[in-house]
């Protein structure tokens, strides 16, 4: 057994890349370790010393990738952030992008394409690495995906795409960012017998960054928790978990859970009986069907689950009540009573709908302070360039302080754990009040306890009058109590 990667007392140039103690780390052959600690703990940090990203005052991490002949750690380390991104095309994307695809042109990289040039870059074309390209295709099952363009795909579906495109370079050292996020409960299944295979194949190392103890796969060995930018112990999983650990009973405090339900009520709200009607609606782009015949009808106060596997159409059935699908003028779609179609503008109906998606957290690449993200939600807007008044930014601040991160409002947003902007977003879709709140993916990269914090946020805002919820979760055992009614879809092929 040797070290493949070790940190002694590693302290970063930078001081906004540092801990609060000197690093010490190790990553022995053999052992396969979860990084486990809360949002914004520093798990992120440990990662990034852990890959060379962020240089050391003079101790570097050692590294000894053998039996590997690769002679650099970036090809020895694969890092797969899983941060929504859609590679090249993250400079021009835009919230609406995946769902026009009038903006698709001739250079839009295919699925098939991206992966063929993976394929190729890491080494030569021989019978084995075929048989072990199409046998991750199969397992991850995204044969079906293969002539789709990279920036048409589900959030579930590209984090398949992202994991595939890294094992096509058989790394020395896996580390993964929450694998398990956006996939729907048979993809989690097969992704875990995928890395358990892995893991019990000769020269290869898994690193899991997560923000869930539940997560935690049985072939990982070891645990390394961080705490308050602080790096613990590597323990044996036994012992790790031998420890015990109770849910906090209630996260919201009973003053907050108060001040929610005594907001004062807007006097232009909607208060329509049919707050959503569907009828017949079809969407196909080019010969892929990705909802049919679609019929339904939510009334106000109800809480809906919106449920179905990666790629079933659940974020395009979403975008069409947002208006931010360019064929949701072309379906037969009422909402809050108004047909679609009759003269109002995407802004009217935006004003009564809180939202939150992995679309928009995508979207949000501008470095402007949290608290300004958070007051794009009074304008609807991806990013805010006018100037919020004083009395946004007091509705801001109070909502912040529901979702426990008002000491981030003066953060630069991309430099947030991807949990804490996800909690920013989730404050962002509830700082107008509004009368249909939709909520896809909303648990994200969350810890437990930010979690259960967002759950009774969600519960208690949802017992106010006219209030309807729409919540996309592949977890259904993680879904609010209030929630009710659920609308199943199916991949159409």
């Amino acid at each position: 057994m040797h070290e493949v990667i070790s940190v002694k007392n590693g302290i970063t140039r930078m001081p906004e890349w540092r801990l609060a103690e000197p690093v010490n780390f190790v990553l022995n052959d053999n052992e396969h370790i979860a990084v486990i600690g809360k949002n914004g703990s520093g798990k992120s940090m440990l990662i990034d010393i852990i890959t060379g990203r962020h240089p050391l005052i003079l101790n570097e991490p050692v590294y000894n990738f053998e039996p590997s002949k690769k002679k650099l750690v970036s090809d020895n380390i694969k890092y797969i952030t899983f941060k929504d991104s859609y590679g090249d095309n993250d400079a021009t994307y835009y919230l609406q992008q995946r769902w026009n695809q009038h903006d698709i042109d001739e250079d839009t990289p295919k699925v098939q394409e991206l992966l063929e040039e993976a394929y190729h870059m890491y080494g030569e074309d021989t019978i084995e690495r075929r048989y072990y390209q199409t046998h991750l295709y199969k397992l991850l099952d995204i044969e079906h995906l293969l002539d789709k363009y990279i920036i048409l795909l589900s959030s579930g579906e590209l984090r398949k795409f992202q994991l595939i495109k890294a094992l096509l370079s058989q790394p020395r050292v896996l580390i993964i960012d929450n694998p398990f996020i956006g996939l729907d409960n048979d993809t989690r299944l097969q992704l875990k017998d995928l890395l358990s295979l892995l893991a019990h194949e000769n020269n290869i190392q898994i690193i899991l960054v997560l923000s869930k103890i539940s997560d935690i796969p049985d072939f990982i060995t070891h645990v390394v928790e961080v705490c308050d930018m602080k790096v613990n112990t590597k323990l044996p999983l036994a012992e790790y978990l031998s420890k015990g650990r109770h849910a906090t009973e209630r996260m919201l405090s009973r003053d907050h859970e108060y001040a929610i339900l005594n907001l004062p009520y807007k006097e232009n709200k909607f208060c329509s009986k049919e707050i959503i009607k569907m009828t017949n609606v079809n969407i196909r782009y080019g010969n892929r069907i990705i909802l049919k015949d679609i019929n339904w009808v939510v009334f106000n106060g109800e809480k809906w689950a919106l449920c179905g596997k990666n790629g079933a159409g659940k974020s395009t059935l979403l975008s069409l009540v947002c208006a931010d699908n360019p064929q949701s003028y072309a379906c037969d779609i009422a909402l809050f009573g108004q047909q679609r179609g009759n003269g109002e503008s995407i802004w009217d109906i935006k004003r009564h709908i809180g939202y939150v998606s992995p679309e928009m957290h995508r979207a949000y690449k501008h470095n402007i302070p949290t608290i300004r993200v958070v007051a794009s939600g009074l304008k609807d807007s991806v990013g805010l360039y006018a100037k919020p008044s004083e009395n946004d930014y007091k509705i801001c601040k109070w909502w912040m302080k529901i979702f426990n991160i008002e000491k981030l409002a003066d953060r630069p947003f991309l430099m947030l754990s991807s949990g804490e902007q996800r909690l920013a977003l989730l404050t962002r879709a509830f700082v107008k009040d509004p009368e249909l709140l939709i909520l896809d993916e909303p648990f994200h990269g969350l810890d437990d306890s930010n979690r259960q914090l967002t759950t009774e946020i969600i519960e208690t805002f949802c017992k106010r009058k006219n209030k309807t919820l729409i919540i996309v979760s592949h977890y259904l055992n993680e879904l609010p109590k209030c929630v009710t009614k659920k609308l199943f879809l199916k991949r159409s092929i």
